[in-house]
């Protein structure tokens, strides 16, 4: 018989989901304790970025498929709200070529990316998400926007101090461009509705960490009223 001690109740018995809240309200508390979750405040040149909205996450014929149709959804109304403020709007894809041998390493840890060759429509932009002729579209070949690309100096040119990110995943690419757009000297204004993971655990987990390491978590009300304002004050 084990010496262990078996924990009473379990995440989905009695008393196991007020555990689980529990859990995660000590660990915002450590983390605050800690000095990590300081604020960032936004300034008023934001631009909007849209990463990877590829067909690849939403065809259920897709290894990739990630049921994240609500992200999808969020995602679409973001776009709609960023083109009423007149904000410059970024929408990036991911293309490799047929023998993948521009993904480098990424490529070689990752093979379902061949979904994202050349020709294949997966990694077409999902209906909707595709941007317009005055918008700027970044081919990638790794996770973060701005590795490889000319987006930082895109941004920079017009004066840009914010970037409000949706798109997918948020575990993977999302984060990585959250991660070197702050490093990149822009705040980075994740929009929680709009973005999305194939697992929910993996999802939660890196909205807590780009909040309390990376920049800020925003609820979807909470941009459209930044938006709102942008659209009627002063942007520089």
């Amino acid at each position: 018989m084990s010496g262990l001690r078996r924990r009473e109740g379990n995440s989905e018995g009695e008393g196991g989901a007020g555990r689980g809240e529990d859990r995660a309200e000590d660990r915002a508390e450590d983390y605050e304790r800690a000095g990590l979750g300081g604020r960032l405040t936004p300034g008023t040149s934001p631009a909007l970025l849209l990463v990877d909205p590829a067909r690849a996450y939403v065809d259920p014929d897709c290894p990739l498929y990630a049921g994240v149709e609500p992200a999808v959804a969020a995602m679409k109304a973001l776009l709609a709200g960023a083109r009423r403020a007149g904000i410059p709007v970024v929408v990036t894809r991911v293309r490799f070529r047929p023998d993948g041998r521009d993904g480098g390493v990424f490529f070689r840890k990752v093979p379902t990316l061949k979904v994202f060759v050349e020709g294949s429509a997966y990694g077409d932009f999902i209906d909707g998400l595709a941007p317009a002729a005055d918008e700027l579209t970044v081919t990638k070949q790794y996770p973060s926007a701005f590795f490889g690309t000319s987006l930082a100096a895109y941004l920079t040119a017009h004066r840009v101090d914010t970037l409000l990110i949706g798109g997918l995943s948020t575990s993977g690419c999302v984060r990585a461009t959250a991660l070197d757009a702050m490093q990149h000297g822009f705040v980075p204004v994740v929009v929680e509705e709009a973005v999305g993971d194939r697992a929910p655990d993996v999802h939660a987990a890196n909205l807590f960490d780009i909040r309390h390491k990376i920049g800020e978590v925003w609820p979807m009300a909470r941009v459209e009223e930044y938006l709102a304002a942008v659209r009627g004050g002063e942007r520089h």
